[in-house]
């Protein structure tokens, strides 16, 4: 089923919003200022934290003298990596302190800590730390890293953080059955989040000496988790609260050590500690997405099918290996999974440099593949005289399917994507038009993606639990820890409870995030939060629906099944005058003998497998696709390519609120289209060197079109009413549509990311330089 997006109501009960355009229940308090983000939080007797930062790439910390800095009117604490726990963090590699100590070994890392009455104050004491450092050779390159003659960034090991390696079928086999074989390196840089919100934490000891953190964070449990182990504290001891978190992208998951530091200076201190990072710190401390160069090998028969696929990248995680890891995993073999495909084999390493730390970002890992796979078969198309839609039909892999990697495909619209993409744009008129006459060319362009709705590779679980207590007045409070962090997770799990109690939405509170009252789960990552999270709603709102009934029942004198929730009351079936109301059973259910309050629990975990040794097995309960189709236009003279009209169709299983889901769409086009045309972090000798919202050019709203799209709903058997993942799938195709687009308009194909002005028109002096005398002057 495919609709624009948004769109009208497609539920039959009177209260419902499923497939409903709603605003977030989470909009009024932001647009008035009510939401409180970490940075907004006040403590009696606060202190304020900044941070001093390494200003070399790899060099020994010879000595720090903190004393004028201590001596300073104001300040009460000043740490270094000497008052740090000696236990290392991270997530795959424990490798990092909390405070350097001895050596730094990426520009920005976290040298001293201050603590002082005011931010300005704390500023001025870290100009007063005097760190005396014996500068050292870096390493700033995947290559020079690998190097046999190359020392290891971490000491005992070489440079190769991690390294996948796996065949399946017989891919030579499948090459020399090829009509076609085609192969090309692709580049593909860092990004950074571009949240609105830098990372910011407050940090407390309480009464009981626990330690109360409020942060901006897309996990409280995977927070606290890291705080106790590098806090060397059990983890009872520590509680996080999520505050109101202002994007995330990926950059607030388990990487940055903001919350970690303010915990720190708390517990040294004593007191209350708000450390925000400006947006220079918050650049420096970040990971950025994780850059890639893959050399891709395909074969093709004559009619498209793909035979065999090669794939071999070497990815820079940077000075530490954070969750690059589990990024270059999904590289080297998420995209395998959309297409039917028996041989493949993929080699993929991860490299330390003494560069900044790269780590997740939107897309995690599936962004970087899907520009090279995108981009070569476009190419490919063209060798064969084929269109590249019909190269992705013809090898799309359907529902009921199981993919080369044991994925269970539930449900797909791919197909059904890149018809409406395809649709929307023209696409059969404008790929075959003549170039106008003068400098400006135009060319479309489109491409396809496949994502994870969920995925059981942390550990053996990807469930997720929530709670409902129904109030003395028949409204519902929810508790849930899977965070929001503006994708509109708890609009999703209020429309939920709204719908199986058939309640009005204002009639459901979702409780932020806290690890003292929260159940366990696990985070806002892998587009898990609507399927697991909605799954466990529904089954705890039924457990609350059959205790009221139990309870009206007995009021109403009849069986428990003759009842049904309208109008915020229960009534009998077909009588609907023979009622009592929400509020009147939940009263009921304390003030009766053996009675109690009314609150539930369910979790639901996905029936799925975690993939063994060779990286074999159904991680996810379900699986996401998207297509995106483009067209551009390129100034010969100029260089710049401009995106004119872009429609991204994108398979959601089921719109529970097709606003939001366009909302996220529409914010995942503009990054794709910033990381494919405008965005880059320049380092010179490791170190950053534009490191703001001046410098750092993110696209503004004059560099985009205006952003359609559409939703196709295929119903996943495992989603909740049918819904998967839709916040990530959407990144996916931008990069390639407009690589391909460009290369329809021009000729040209860049395959080194981003697409800049300077490289167009080096592409074109170099074809210019290319052709006979005659033609060059033609």
């Amino acid at each position: 089923m495919k609709r624009d997006a948004p769109g009208p109501a497609m539920d039959a009960r009177n209260s419902s919003t499923l497939g409903t355009s709603v605003p977030q229940v989470t909009a009024r308090a932001k647009v008035l200022g009510r939401a409180q983000y970490a940075g907004d939080i006040k403590v009696a007797g606060m202190l304020h934290g900044k941070v001093l930062r390494s200003p070399y790439p790899h060099a020994r910390i010879v000595n720090i003298d903190v004393s004028a800095a201590l001596a300073l009117p104001g300040v009460k604490a000043v740490l270094t990596g000497a008052d740090a726990p000696k236990t290392m963090w991270g997530v795959s590699h424990k490798e990092r302190r909390i405070l350097a100590e001895g050596r730094v070994i990426f520009a920005g890392e976290e040298v001293a800590a201050v603590a002082a009455i005011t931010e300005e104050i704390a500023r001025d004491a870290l100009d007063l730390i005097r760190v005396d450092y014996e500068e050292l050779p870096a390493v700033l390159s995947p290559e020079a890293a690998m190097a046999d003659s190359t020392p290891g960034i971490h000491p005992g090991r070489n440079n190769i953080s991690h390294e996948i390696q796996f065949e399946r079928g017989s891919v030579d086999a499948g090459f020399a059955t090829a009509d076609v074989v085609y192969e090309a390196t692709y580049n593909t840089h860092a990004q950074y989040p571009g949240y609105l919100e830098p990372m910011g934490t407050v940090a407390m000891i309480d009464a009981q000496g626990r330690l109360v953190v409020w942060t901006s964070t897309q996990s409280v449990f995977l927070a606290r988790a890291r705080l106790a182990s590098a806090m060397e504290r059990p983890v009872s001891s520590v509680r996080v609260i999520q505050a109101t978190t202002g994007g995330g992208f990926g950059g607030k998951l388990v990487e940055d050590a903001n919350n970690l530091i303010a915990g720190l200076l708390a517990v040294k201190t004593g007191s209350a500690v708000r450390l925000v990072n400006n947006r220079l710190e918050d650049f420096q401390a970040c990971c950025s997405s994780l850059p890639e160069q893959i050399t891709l090998k395909l074969g093709m028969t004559r009619d498209g099918l793909i035979v065999a696929k090669d794939v071999r990248i070497i990815a820079e995680c940077g000075a530490y290996s954070g969750l690059t890891a589990e990024v270059i995993h999904v590289s080297a073999m998420r995209s395998d999974n959309m297409h039917r495909l028996k041989n493949v084999r993929s080699h993929a390493s991860l490299v330390y440099t003494n560069n900044p730390p790269h780590g997740a970002f939107r897309g995690f890992g599936g962004t970087q593949m899907l520009f090279a796979l995108n981009s070569h078969i476009d190419m490919m198309a063209g060798m064969l005289q084929l269109d590249p839609v019909d190269i992705h039909k013809r090898n799309a892999i359907g529902a009921g399917e199981v993919s080369v990697h044991g994925w269970q495909i539930g449900s797909t619209g791919l197909k059904e994507c890149m018809d409406s993409a395809t649709a929307a744009i023209g696409w059969q008129v404008k790929r075959k038009q003549t170039p106008a006459p003068g400098a400006k060319r135009r060319g479309v362009g489109m491409a396809a993606a496949m994502h994870v709705s969920g995925n059981r590779t942390i550990g053996n679980w990807d469930g997720s639990t929530v709670g409902l207590k129904v109030n003395e007045d028949g409204r519902v409070v929810v508790h849930s820890s899977e965070c929001d962090m503006g994708q509109g997770a708890m609009t999703m799990l209020s429309q939920v409870v709204a719908h199986e109690l058939n309640i009005p939405l204002a009639h459901v509170h979702v409780v932020a995030p806290d690890t003292d009252s929260s159940p366990f789960c696990i985070g806002s990552l892998a587009s898990r939060v609507t399927i697991v999270a909605g799954n466990a709603a529904i089954l705890a709102a039924r457990q609350a629906r059959e205790k009221l009934f139990e309870v009206a029942a007995g009021i109403l004198k009849v069986d428990a099944s003759q009842l049904e929730i309208s109008d915020a009351g229960i009534s009998v079936i077909g009588e609907p005058d023979k009622k009592t109301s929400l509020a009147d059973a939940a009263r009921q259910h304390i003030w009766r003998h053996g009675g109690e309050g009314l609150q539930v629990s369910a979790t639901w975990d996905a029936n799925t497998v975690m993939h063994d040794a060779n990286y074999y097995g159904n991680i996810a309960p379900a699986y996401s696709f998207a297509a995106q189709a483009v067209e551009v236009e390129v100034d010969m003279e100029t260089g710049q390519v401009t995106v004119v009209d872009s429609y991204v169709a994108d398979d959601c299983g089921k719109a529970f609120n097709p606003q939001a889901i366009h909302g996220q769409t529409n914010g995942a086009t503009a990054q794709a289209i910033g990381w494919t045309l405008y965005e880059q972090l320049q380092l010179e000798g490791g170190r950053l060197m534009n490191g703001n919202f001046a410098d750092y050019t993110m696209p503004t709203a004059d560099a985009v079109p205006m952003f359609r799209g559409g939703l196709v709903e295929s119903h996943d058997p495992n989603g909740p009413y049918g819904a998967k993942g839709a916040s990530e799938t959407a990144i996916l195709p931008g990069a390639p549509a407009i690589a391909n687009a460009v290369y329809n308009a021009i000729g040209i194909r860049i395959n080194d990311l981003p697409i800049t002005p300077e490289k167009i028109l080096a592409a074109l002096r170099a074809n210019r330089q290319a052709l006979p005398e005659g033609a060059r002057h033609a």
